[in-house]
């Protein structure tokens, strides 16, 4: 009798069990040349498909030799330092603009932009009493669940929900990116209500309104806001977007929509991929990380004692003890990550307007340091440097967002990148994508059940 197993099994032995015969030596992986989360032996992500929609850069060949540059990041050929010096200086707000370039390729001319930003604005419903049956039933703190719940019951209101032309795909998604700020509040909304015993307030968006500028009204009892809250928090949208396509949730999108499945579906694949905290929950780590220096450092402007706070991130011994300074260092960036650096000097015109100017310098503080002690406790030479995250938390907190929002705030913005990704699979192949996983389990002759031990 396997004594992994009781007379009565509980989950515990019985997962055991699942782990003691699921496991698979991990020099194999080597052996067969097996890259283990798609990545090879530098970290460098396997090419799986091609796309139009962004890119970006990290590492350039100098003299035959691939070494770490500044980051770069583009949307549709265009660097999003110039995307954004482009509607800042202009002054206006970019998220329909960079929704309208991600979508179709191209930047819009004036009418073509005022025209879709009604089409947007237009389509900022919801089905007759769906926040009050769908939105508000089951309340959760968990948001993107409620999120995807929400989403795939969109598509029981939805007479076309499995067509999937190219047409009714588009018109699903700007449908999709144009609510996801309202599912998403007013699912905060119920739980603070029903949950927390906060007030219920259910304010609808305005046609004359940003997308940013709605998420804003509709989130706060009196409806107001300054400018400056909102240029801030449509750059972080437009930041948030779409980055490169290799990531987990816009991949999970490109497989899951080459099964033909309808567009409820794949974002909600999306959605459950985004929700993985390995993806999606870095700025609220972060925000957290800094509530926990400030409760064991005494004086925050004291370099010597901050220093010592993140050399004990690093060996283990302070905050959640996984020996990770939150927010620094990425995947694919090295030098510099070009969001954070876009994002930066906006977030100091915040922290001056909210009257944080010690908070931010804080951010700085530890920016500063935890570089130079990463690279030489981790013994990384690549470089390593604050990623959008690290800055993002920081300004959802200013901007009065509570942290159960933080992950729907990124799915809200990155909605666009998923569609984009959806569209761009439909049209350029009709192969499902299936991958090959190599067989290391070797053959087995049956045994009746009265012989097996």
């Amino acid at each position: 009798m396997n004594n992994m197993l009781t007379v009565t099994p509980t989950v515990e032995s019985l997962a055991e069990l699942c782990r003691k015969n699921s496991r698979i030596d991990s020099s194999l992986y080597q052996q067969y040349d097996v890259k283990r989360g798609l990545r090879d032996i530098n970290g460098h992500g396997v090419v799986a498909g091609l796309t139009n929609i962004s890119d970006i850069i990290s590492r350039k060949v100098i003299d035959g030799k691939e070494v770490s540059c500044p980051g770069e990041l583009y949307y549709r050929g265009y660097n999003i330092n110039t995307l954004v010096r482009g509607f800042v200086q202009e002054g206006r707000t970019g998220f329909e603009e960079t929704t309208f370039l991600l979508l179709f390729g191209q930047l819009p001319n004036p009418d073509q932009l005022a025209a879709f930003s009604r089409l947007l604005s237009g389509s900022r419903t919801l089905p007759t009493n769906f926040v009050r049956d769908v939105v508000m039933k089951a309340s959760t703190r968990d948001l993107m669940n409620n999120l995807s719940r929400s989403v795939l019951t969109l598509a029981s209101y939805d007479d076309c929900c499995d067509d999937i032309s190219l047409p009714n795909v588009l018109r699903q998604c700007l449908m999709l990116i144009s609510v996801f700020p309202m599912l998403a509040v007013y699912s905060y909304h119920a739980y603070n209500h029903y949950e927390c015993g906060g007030s219920m307030y259910i304010h609808y968006p305005s046609a004359n309104l940003s997308t940013a500028g709605n998420i804003l009204r509709i989130l706060r009892p009196d409806m107001r806001y300054t400018p400056l809250e909102e240029r801030v928090l449509d750059l972080a949208l437009v930041l948030h977007m779409e980055h490169g396509g290799g990531n987990n949730s816009s991949f999970t999108t490109h497989v899951v929509t080459s099964s033909g499945t309808d567009s409820y579906s794949a974002i909600a694949a999306a959605l459950g991929s985004l929700k993985g905290p390995k993806h999606g929950g870095a700025n609220i780590k972060v925000v957290q990380m800094f509530d926990d220096l400030r409760n064991h450092v005494s004086d925050t402007t004291d370099r010597e004692a901050v220093q010592d706070y993140l050399l004990k991130l690093l060996h283990k011994e302070a905050f959640d003890c996984k020996g990770l300074i939150y927010g620094m260092g990425h995947a694919v960036y090295s030098l510099s990550d070009p969001r954070a650096q876009v994002f930066k000097s906006f977030v100091s015109q915040l922290a001056h307007e909210k009257g944080r100017d010690a908070d931010f310098a804080l951010y700085e503080l530890v920016e500063s340091l935890a570089s130079d002690l990463i690279a030489k406790e981790r013994h990384i030479y690549k470089g390593v440097s604050a990623n959008v995250d690290f800055y993002s938390g920081f300004v959802y907190s200013m901007l009065g967002l509570p942290t159960e929002l933080y992950t729907p705030m990124f799915a809200t913005a990155r909605i666009v990148g998923w569609s984009a990704h959806r569209l761009e699979e439909l049209i350029n192949t009709d192969k499902i994508i299936r991958p090959a996983y190599l067989p290391v389990q070797s053959q087995r002759d049956y045994l009746p059940l009265e012989q097996r031990e």
